[in-house]
This record gives structure tokens, sequence and C-alpha cells, in this order.
């Protein structure tokens, strides 16, 4: 698979239908890291949230090469640049 396609996947993945199924990317994101920050005991940002996403999808591409990890840590970090140009 070539890293265009790669991205165009992504790009399939954060757009369309995840707005339906989760809400907003900023919110959400918000979301995930007021429990996050609850039970961390620990400020974390939407950003962070994304960035420890990609990271776990790191993670795993260092047990197996699967595309769909390529793909889905690609969408991180593009909701990453979102939410980072959301929140400026």
């Amino acid at each position: 698979m070539i890293s265009k396609n790669i991205l165009e996947q992504a790009k399939e993945l954060i757009g369309k239908d995840r707005q339906n199924d989760y809400g907003d990317k900023l919110t959400n994101h918000k979301n995930i890291a007021a429990l996050w920050s609850i039970f961390l005991r620990k400020d974390i940002s939407a950003h962070d949230v994304a960035m420890c996403m990609a990271l776990v999808k790191v993670a795993r591409l260092m047990h197996a090469h699967k595309v769909d990890s390529y793909i889905d840590l690609a969408a991180y970090a593009a909701i990453a640049g979102e939410i980072n140009e959301r929140e400026e």
C-alpha cells in the first residue's frame, strides 16, 4: 500500500460517519481528556489524547505491521493537528 492510499483511507476514517457516530472531534477528545484527567489525577488536554492514541498505534506496530495501524496513526496525527488549530 502506498502512502497516498494510507492517507486517503485515514481521510475517510476521520470524516463522514464518524462525526455522526462520535460527535465533534474536539468535543470528543475534550471529554476523553476530562475523564483521563480524573483517573490519572493529572491535567490531560484534548491534544494529549490524540497523541497518546497515536502512540497506541505505534506500540501495536512494534508487534505487527498491520495496514490498519498505519491508517489509524495517520488519522490520529490529523486529528491532533486539527485540535491544535482549533484550540489556538
